[in-house]
């Protein structure tokens, strides 16, 4: 079969990976096999690319952690359960935890106390090809009548900011801001899921006014363009006393800048993008009592939520399909800031 792969040894796409002929996977015992009916293309992608040269990954490594697509066939010994038979579509929960330590018992293997950053296409071969070897059915949340192409960005695009959004609800009541910064694949469900769940004002900012228009369309009460005046006319908008929730989408050092000058006392500022950026702290430069947290993805409980949510409709994907032979491409967009929303890679 086909896979888009991560060579390593390299920062550059066109250098770093490739469309490869690789075995199919033979499902093993308690393990699931998916035929593939849409992958992400993630930001996060580009960051491995960028740091292949010395990751724990073994390489080539097939790319892709947001996956979903139909059972394909069953390894010996594993059970089937309702919802979960030969041909159902399914979601693929990609953070992968050893099941045993007491945040995967609850659910958040994100979070997992024994292994770091594992899944398809972070440690091992991702959904970039015809066929996904899953470990266990118990990553597996059924999609109903929902597409996979569709539902595949959900998995991270969606639940990531989704995770982030649950956490800060007590603080978005009626009268209340919340400031998004990134307009992109993330930042434009954010704001769709703001939206739904609270009754904040949404402020989104964004350096491509093609993004805020965007936004503007799915339910951004404002938009700013982001630039040294930024801070400014968010304050403004929020009559000088900042935002309760500010969520950084991109993580660079002037977005957390910008998040930092716009946070009001007692609020949460949660970082969502890996751009690498820092935030300097000190006792007089920081809004009392405003928490700074970062959040990596979100339980598989809050996917099988956020799907549930996506059925009863409200709000959209904004996404585009490719083939397998135009990842690399997709890729060199990303990489080029001309690519917007979010890429879906359809074997």
């Amino acid at each position: 079969m086909k896979a888009f792969q991560l060579l390593g040894g390299s920062a550059e796409v066109d250098a770093t990976t490739a469309l490869n002929e690789v075995a199919q996977p033979d499902p093993g015992p308690g393990q699931v096999l998916i035929r593939i009916g849409g992958a992400g293309a993630c930001h996060s992608d580009i960051s491995l690319m960028e740091f292949s040269a010395g990751g724990p990954r073994e390489t080539p490594m097939t790319l892709g952690h947001e996956n979903a697509g139909w059972i394909e066939a069953f390894g010996p010994a594993t059970v089937p359960t309702p919802g979960l038979e030969i041909g159902s579509p399914v979601a693929v929960y990609g953070a992968w935890g050893c099941g045993q330590c007491s945040n995967c018992r609850k659910g958040m293997e994100n979070y997992c106390l024994n292994i770091s950053a594992s899944g398809p296409g972070l440690s091992v071969d991702g959904g970039m090809a015809e066929y996904l070897l899953v470990p266990a059915a118990r990553y597996l949340v059924p999609l109903g009548d929902m597409a996979p192409a569709e539902a595949a960005p959900l998995t991270d695009a969606g639940l990531t900011p989704y995770h982030a959004i649950k956490q800060a609800l007590p603080l978005l009541v009626p009268g209340s801001f919340v400031v998004v910064i990134g307009a992109g694949g993330l930042g434009h469900l954010a704001v769709q899921f703001l939206k739904a769940l609270s009754p904040a004002t949404v402020i989104c900012v964004d350096q491509r006014e093609s993004a805020l228009k965007v936004v503007a369309g799915l339910g951004a009460d404002h938009t700013v363009v982001m630039g040294p005046d930024a801070a400014a006319e968010i304050r403004g908008i929020t009559g000088g006393r900042g935002a309760e929730v500010i969520l950084d989408i991109c993580g660079y050092d002037d977005t957390l800048a910008l998040a930092a000058a716009v946070a009001a006392p007692l609020g949460r500022l949660t970082v969502v993008g890996v751009g690498g950026g820092t935030l300097p702290f000190s006792f007089f430069t920081f809004p009392y009592e405003c928490s700074v947290q970062s959040t990596y993805w979100g339980s598989i409980t809050e996917l099988g939520e956020l799907l549930e949510l996506s059925r009863g409709g409200g709000f959209r994907v904004h996404a585009e399909t490719y083939a397998l032979d135009q990842a690399r491409d997709v890729y060199n967009k990303m990489v080029d800031g001309t690519l917007q929303g979010r890429a879906v890679i359809v074997p």
